[in-house]
């Protein structure tokens, strides 16, 4: 049956790409995004005691993916990218409906003329999400205790994350033109980083001479290799498009 859903409002994110956005919801607490209302009676009234909640569930939709059809198995990363598990067992994003879902941390609600802005943290949403609906997180129904959640163990060990010479200047002195702040956007890289976005299959490659990735954070392209099991940040420098390469 046909369904027909229209988004109510955009997510503003600090990850300008989909490589480096994390794989799941909280596991970079530092990642700050806002969802943008406009601001109208209607979306005034509907968010009215939302900010006596501490977390909110995020459902939004996959709009930047290059899936055709999605498949019945997948590979999660978390298990090499070599083992099939059916797409309902997993949260991959190649599914038979692009549909998220992910709950993070509502810091503030913040109304202007134009927009009412609800800042949010922890998120995996990449820049111009469009958001389908939000509910509030209530612990008695939603923490489920003695859950069991087969492979999707929580991660307890991080890659290092290392600053080569003069990269975290280079970040610094970025952060002062546009006048953001260098020490929150240096954690974020870190945490994101030391999540290893690399794809499985080429976590095996690790300490390849001359392997380079590529992250986008906001306007800037953060650049790092992976050897013995520590990534080094090698060059922070202002994104550019290809047209103006």
């Amino acid at each position: 049956m046909p369904v027909t859903l229209e988004s109510i409002a955009t997510i503003r994110s600090c990850y300008t790409q989909r490589f480096g956005i994390p794989r799941q919801a909280g596991l970079v607490p530092s990642a700050h995004a806002v969802i943008a209302f406009e601001a109208n009676e209607h979306n005034l009234l509907s968010l009215r005691g939302l900010e006596e909640f501490s977390h909110i569930w995020v459902i939004f939709l996959f709009h930047s993916q290059h899936y055709e059809k999605a498949k019945p198995l997948v590979q999660p990363p978390r298990l090499g990218g070599k083992k099939s598990i059916g797409v309902y067992a997993t949260r991959s994003p190649n599914r038979p409906n692009p549909v998220g879902l992910s709950c993070v941390a509502l810091e503030k609600i913040e109304p202007s003329e134009t927009e009412i802005l609800l800042h949010i943290r922890g998120g995996d949403f990449l820049d111009q999400t469009p958001v389908l609906d939000i509910k509030p997180y209530v612990a008695f129904a939603d923490a489920v205790d003695n859950s069991t959640c087969a492979w999707a163990a929580p991660i307890t060990q991080h890659q290092p994350v290392v600053w080569e010479h003069g990269t975290l200047q280079s970040l610094s002195q970025l952060c002062t033109e546009d006048g953001n702040p260098a020490d929150s956007i240096q954690c974020i890289i870190e945490e994101t980083i030391s999540l290893d976005p690399r794809p499985a299959y080429e976590r095996n490659k690790d300490g390849k001479t001359g392997q380079q990735w590529h992250m986008r954070l906001y306007d800037y392209d953060i650049s790092f290799g992976v050897n013995n099991g520590i990534a080094a940040i090698q060059k922070v420098q202002r994104y550019l498009p290809p047209h103006q390469q």
